[in-house]
């Protein structure tokens, strides 16, 4: 059986004395007991360790247990922390109150009754023993998800390349016996003809499909080019294929590139976005930004459909789904945050990310010039044309005509 993890009691009070009988009666519980003669002391000790319970003398020369716990109380850290007052006078309840406006949780008083004492202490430094335990286990939580993120991406990845290399040259080699045979002009048969060339144009758009879903499931321009023309690639797809209209800004003009797991995440959160805008939000117009300043990448995705519940936009775990939490899990991986907002008509999606001045091959002067702001609905005229309008992406144009001759064009599925 696994021993009890030990936690800290810290215990105040000006009198030696008082502290010797403190530990005899709570030295049955075998937690680690800790002395402090005054308060500056005990300040002093909380700053340095992990404390559990506070057992402190209301009265003190100095800094009394009032101004003690009123201290406490203030410094983020020690919140939710259990003060325990003990009182050697008859308190009245306008000194209760006192206290427990100062973040006391109990009083104990003078004469100490030693199983009343053992019984207070032990179920405080049981709930931070639970809550500590908790606190691993959620953060063994995380790491488990991060790390079935990164897995997901990795085999996506995978299974794109080989769906490219392997099925997609096993087709594009029985479509070049199929187009030979045809080309020979010499088949009897006009039937046999007709068949073989119905066979090759199932072929091509078998092709077509498998090149698609290789792409969408790793777009190689996120891995050769950026994670710009990759959202610009896919921003076009979804245009041709939903009839929403997109527009999409990227400052600064001379976007750089990041570490792949920054790319990828942040590629996927805008994916996950614009499909739950095709899906949900009955939107006829999309706006996405990305825009770096300060070591800081702020992506945003705004539509002008029906919005989401306040309780989605609360991000609460019983009323988002897999695809919203998801999109917080990799911003949180990657140190950032994400929010939901309604915009009266349509939804915001935000998410902020450090970038810890991992920018690649961009002239960081450049990163001061462009706003941060949201983006901006361009005229209804703009908005409302089915077609992708990319601003301040010089290799855009033509990196997303190549993309869209490589992927099929208009067969690329949602």
């Amino acid at each position: 059986m696994r021993a009890k993890e030990k936690v800290n009691v810290l215990m105040v009070d000006d009198q030696p004395a008082k502290l010797l009988t403190y530990e005899a009666i709570l030295g049955e519980l075998g937690e680690n007991l800790i002395s402090a003669t005054s308060g500056n002391e005990a300040l002093e000790v909380l700053l340095k360790t992990d404390v559990a319970v506070v057992l402190t003398d209301v009265s003190m020369p100095g800094m009394d247990g009032f101004e003690l716990a009123d201290t406490i109380r203030q410094h983020p850290r020690f919140q939710q922390m259990a003060i325990i007052f003990v009182s050697a006078v008859c308190m009245s309840d306008v000194d209760r109150l006192k206290g427990y406006r100062t973040g006391a949780v109990d009083y104990i008083s003078v004469p100490i009754i030693p199983e009343v004492l053992r019984a207070k202490v032990s179920v405080f430094a049981e709930l931070h023993r639970r809550a500590l335990q908790l606190e691993r286990l959620n953060g063994e939580l995380r790491r488990l998800s991060n790390s079935l993120l990164a897995a997901q991406d990795d085999e996506r990845r995978r299974i794109a390349r080989a769906m490219h290399d392997g099925l997609g040259q096993e087709l594009t080699a029985a479509k070049m016996v199929l187009d030979g045979f045809l080309l020979q002009g010499d088949c009897a048969d006009s039937k046999k003809s007709l068949a073989a060339a119905d066979a090759s144009a199932m072929i091509e758009r078998a092709l077509l499909q498998v090149r698609s879903i290789s792409h969408l499931l790793h777009p190689p321009l996120l891995d050769e080019v950026g994670l710009s023309s990759a959202i610009a690639w896919f921003l076009e797809g979804i245009t041709k294929r939903s009839g929403i209209g997109t527009s999409l800004d990227i400052q600064p003009r001379e976007f750089p590139r990041f570490p792949r797991e920054l790319e990828t995440a942040v590629f996927r959160i805008v994916q996950e976005a614009l499909n739950n805008v095709f899906r949900h939000s009955g939107a006829r117009n999309t706006w996405v930004a990305l825009k770096l300043r300060d070591s800081q990448l702020m992506v945003t995705v705004r539509d002008d459909g029906k919005g989401i519940s306040s309780s989605v936009a609360e991000c609460r775990p019983d009323c988002i789904g897999v695809g919203v939490g998801g999109m917080r899990q990799r911003a949180k991986e990657l140190g950032g945050e994400l929010r939901l907002e309604n915009c009266n008509p349509g939804t915001l999606v935000m998410v902020t990310i450090p970038t810890n001045n991992c920018v690649q091959g961009v002239d960081p002067s450049s990163l001061k010039h462009d706003s941060l702001a949201e983006p901006a609905a361009p005229s209804m005229r703009s908005a409302t044309s089915p077609t992708a309008t990319v601003a301040r992406v010089p290799v855009s144009v033509a990196v997303t005509k190549d993309a869209s001759n490589s992927t099929g064009g208009s067969h690329l599925p949602l």
